[in-house]
C-alpha cells in the first residue's frame, strides 16, 4: 500500500478510541480516578453512608483549587467522627484560631449567666457609658445586642479596612481597652430597627459577661472569672481541653474573634449545638436558649442570635446549598466553619485560610458532604 494512501487511513482507525476516550464501552462515563490513600483513610469503614463518595466529598475540600486552603475537616454523623482529615503541617492537636466562631461561644455562656440571673434578655444593659439622661444607647437591650441590632454605627469590613471598627477595635486605637472602644460609638439608628454585623458587638456581650460576674475594674480579676466561668461550665463538661480564649489588656473577653481550639473540640462544640445545648444528659444551657440563637432574627432572617442561619442573606444568598432549611453554623473570617444539620444528624467542620470573596466553593463543598447523609429522627 502506498505510504501516502497509509497515512491517511491510520488516523481514521484510530478515531474510534479516541471517541471512547473518557466513556465506557457502552457508553457511560468514564470511573473517576482512584483516591488517594490519605482520601479513603480519612474516612471510617462504615460511615453510614457510601464511604467513596463521602472521601470524595471530604477529599474535594483539599485538592479542589476553588477550595483552598483546607487545613482541616470533621464530620460527625449522630455524635460518631465518620472523617478527619488534615492537610500535611495540621494534625489533632494543633489549635486553629476562631476568628468569628467565637461569637457562638461568647452566645452560649451569655446564655448560661441568663439562666443563673445574672443578666435578662428583655432590659436594657447596665453599660455605664450609657447612663446619662438622654442618652438613647440606654435603651438597648440583651436581646438586640445578641440579634446584632442594637442600632449602634459599627462598621465591619469596610474598605479600607483599617478604618473598619474590627480591626481599629482588635489591632489600633482601640486594642487596648476593645469593650470602651465598642461602647462609645454612637447610634446609627433606633435600638432594633437595624440589623449590622458586627465583632464590636459581641465584645460589648463579652464585657456585660464579666460585669456580670464581678464590679472589679481589675483587668486581672475580670479575666480570671470570665476564663473560670467558661472553663467549668463550658469547656470541661464538654470535653473541650484544648480551648484557649484571648483577653485585651482591659481583661475583656475578645469574645467576637479569638478562641482557639483543636478540630475535636470546634466539632464537640458543633455536636453540643445539634444537642440543643446539652451533653451525656446533662443540660448545660436552656434548651430555649439554643432555641433562640437559631430562631431568625426579626431584622435579619438569614440570622439568629451569633449564629447564621440556612436563609436567605440580605443579599439573597444562602450559606449551604441544597442542605435543610434548619441547617445553621458558626462562621469565622477566612473560611472557618461548623455546620449543624439536626435534620441530617451531621456536624461538618472546616478550617483553613480561604478569602472572604472566594468562600462560595467552600460552602457548596461543605453542603455537599451534609447532604450525603439521609434525613432521619433527630437523635
Amino acid at each position: 500500500m502506498p505510504a501516502r494512501r497509509l497515512s491517511l487511513i491510520l488516523p481514521l482507525l484510530a478515531l474510534p478510541a479516541l471517541i471512547g476516550c473518557g466513556a465506557s464501552g457502552d457508553g457511560a462515563p468514564a470511573a473517576p480516578p482512584p483516591l488517594s490513600e490519605a482520601a479513603l483513610k480519612a474516612v471510617v469503614d462504615k460511615p453510614g453512608v457510601n464511604r467513596e463518595r463521602l472521601a470524595r466529598a471530604v477529599d474535594a475540600l483539599f485538592s479542589a483549587d476553588e477550595t483552598a486552603e483546607t487545613r482541616a475537616v470533621l464530620v460527625l454523623h449522630n455524635g460518631r467522627i465518620v472523617a478527619e482529615r488534615y492537610a500535611p503541617g495540621y494534625h489533632e492537636n494543633t489549635r486553629f484560631v476562631s476568628w468569628s466562631m467565637a461569637k457562638t461561644v461568647t452566645a452560649v455562656m451569655i446564655g448560661q449567666l441568663v439562666a443563673d440571673g445574672r443578666l435578662r434578655l428583655d432590659e436594657s444593659v447596665g453599660i455605664p457609658a450609657w447612663q446619662r439622661p438622654g442618652d438613647p444607647r440606654g435603651e438597648i437591650t440583651l436581646r438586640q445586642l445578641l440579634q446584632m441590632r442594637s442600632g449602634l454605627r459599627h462598621t465591619e469590613a469596610g474598605d479600607p479596612p483599617f478604618e473598619s471598627d474590627e480591626v481599629r477595635m482588635l489591632f489600633l486605637d482601640g486594642r487596648d481597652d476593645m469593650a470602651a472602644y465598642a461602647e462609645a460609638q454612637p447610634l446609627e439608628a433606633d435600638p432594633g430597627a437595624k440589623f449590622e454585623y458586627s465583632s464590636a458587638t459581641t465584645v460589648i456581650l463579652a464585657d456585660l459577661a464579666a460585669r456580670s460576674l464581678t464590679a472589679s475594674a481589675d483587668p486581672g480579676e475580670r479575666m480570671r472569672l470570665v476564663r473560670d466561668y467558661l472553663r467549668t461550665r463550658l469547656f470541661e463538661p464538654l470535653g473541650m481541653k484544648s480551648m484557649v480564649p484571648e483577653f485585651d489588656a482591659a481583661g475583656t473577653l475578645i469574645g467576637g474573634s479569638l478562641v482557639h481550639g483543636t478540630l475535636r473540640d470546634w466539632g464537640r462544640f458543633g455536636e453540643f449545638l445539634r444537642n440543643r445545648g446539652a451533653i451525656k444528659g446533662a443540660q448545660l444551657v436552656p434548651t430555649t436558649w439554643i432555641d433562640f440563637m437559631t430562631s431568625p432574627s426579626p431584622r435579619n432572617p438569614g440570622y439568629g442570635a451569633q449564629l447564621w442561619l440556612n436563609r436567605p442573606q440580605q443579599d439573597g444568598e444562602v450559606f449551604w446549598p441544597g442542605a435543610p432549611e434548619s441547617t445553621f453554623s458558626m462562621n469565622g473570617h477566612l473560611g472557618q466553619y461548623v455546620v449543624v444539620s439536626r435534620d441530617n444528624g451531621v456536624v461538618v467542620v472546616r478550617l483553613g485560610k480561604t478569602q472572604d470573596n472566594l468562600r462560595k466553593p467552600v460552602h457548596s463543598a461543605v453542603a455537599r458532604i451534609v447532604t450525603l447523609f439521609p434525613k432521619g429522627p433527630v437523635t
